[in-house]
C-alpha cells in the first residue's frame, strides 16, 4: 500500500489495529453516530460505507462475509435514525433553543426543513445521501411529530439504501481489476481526498455561520434561538404526507 503518513485518525489501517476485532463495531457506531447523536459532519459518511465494502473484498478486513458487513452497517444506520427521530421527538421544539453556532445552526434546520417542503416524507429517504441535512432529518421529522410508523418506514428504506447499498456497491466496484488494484495501492491517498474534501467544505461552512454570527452580534442582533423562534422551525405534520416536488416549481 501507498504510504503517505496519513493524520492517525483518517488511516483505515490505523483505526482497524486500533480496534482489533471491534473494527466493523467502530464503522457501525460512526454511521449510527452520523444520525443518531448530531455528530459526525467531519466524517465522510458515503466515503466510509463505500470503502468498507471495498476492503471487505481485497483485504476480508472485518473478518466476515460481505453479507453481514453490509447488514450490520445498514442496522446501524437505521437504529441511528431511529435515535434521532426520539430525540426530536421528546424534545421538542427545545431542542432548536440554543446559541447559533456554527454547524447547529438556524440555516442548517431551516435547510432540513426545506427539503420536508420539497420531498415530504421521502426527504427521510434522500436527506441518507446529503450531508448535514441527513444529520437533521431524523430531528426535524420527531420535532414536527411525523407518524413514527410511516417516519420507521422511511427510515427502513433509506437505511437499506444508504447503508446496505453502498457497503454492496463498493464491494462490488472491487470486482473490476484495475478499481481493485487502484484502492489496494492508494487507499489511504483516496480517504484522505475524500476526508479532506468533506472536512474543507465543513469547515468553510462553520466559519461562514460564525462570521454571520459576529456580524449579527456586531449589528446588535440576537445569536440566541428563543422558544418563539424554535416553535416557528417545527413544521406542521401535513408537510410530512405532501406529494414531493419534484419538478421544483412549488406545486405538490
Amino acid at each position: 500500500m501507498h504510504q503517505i503518513a496519513l493524520i492517525p485518525w483518517l488511516d483505515p489501517e490505523v483505526i482497524i489495529a486500533a480496534a482489533g476485532p471491534w473494527a466493523l463495531l467502530v464503522v457501525c457506531f460512526i454511521v449510527f453516530a452520523e444520525t443518531g447523536l448530531l455528530v459526525g459532519f467531519l466524517l465522510p459518511g458515503d466515503t466510509l460505507l463505500v470503502i468498507s465494502g471495498l476492503l471487505t473484498h481485497t483485504s476480508d478486513v472485518f473478518g466476515m462475509n460481505i453479507w453481514v458487513v453490509s447488514l450490520l452497517i445498514g442496522l446501524a444506520a437505521f437504529v441511528g435514525g431511529e435515535v434521532g427521530y426520539l430525540i426530536g421527538h421528546k424534545g421538542g421544539p427545545a431542542v432548536f433553543e440554543r446559541k447559533e453556532s456554527g454547524l447547529f445552526s438556524r440555516r442548517n434546520v431551516e435547510r432540513t426543513n426545506a427539503f420536508f417542503e420539497r420531498f415530504g416524507g421521502l426527504t427521510v429517504i434522500l436527506a441518507r445521501f446529503v450531508p448535514i441535512v441527513r444529520t437533521f432529518a431524523p430531528v426535524a421529522a420527531g420535532v414536527g411529530h411525523m407518524p413514527w410508523k410511516k417516519y420507521s418506514l422511511y427510515n427502513l428504506i433509506g437505511a437499506i439504501l444508504w447503508g446496505f447499498g453502498l457497503t454492496m456497491l463498493g464491494y462490488l466496484i472491487a470486482y473490476i481489476p484495475f478499481v481493485a488494484q487502484l484502492v489496494t495501492e492508494y487507499i489511504d491517498i483516496i480517504l484522505l481526498a475524500a476526508v479532506g474534501g468533506t472536512a474543507i467544505i465543513t469547515l468553510w461552512h462553520y466559519f461562514s455561520e460564525r462570521r454571520k454570527v459576529r456580524k449579527e452580534l456586531a449589528a446588535g442582533g440576537d445569536p440566541d434561538t428563543d422558544a418563539a423562534e424554535a416553535r416557528a422551525l417545527t413544521l406542521d405534520s401535513e408537510v410530512f404526507d405532501r406529494a414531493p416536488d419534484l419538478d421544483g416549481d412549488g406545486k405538490h
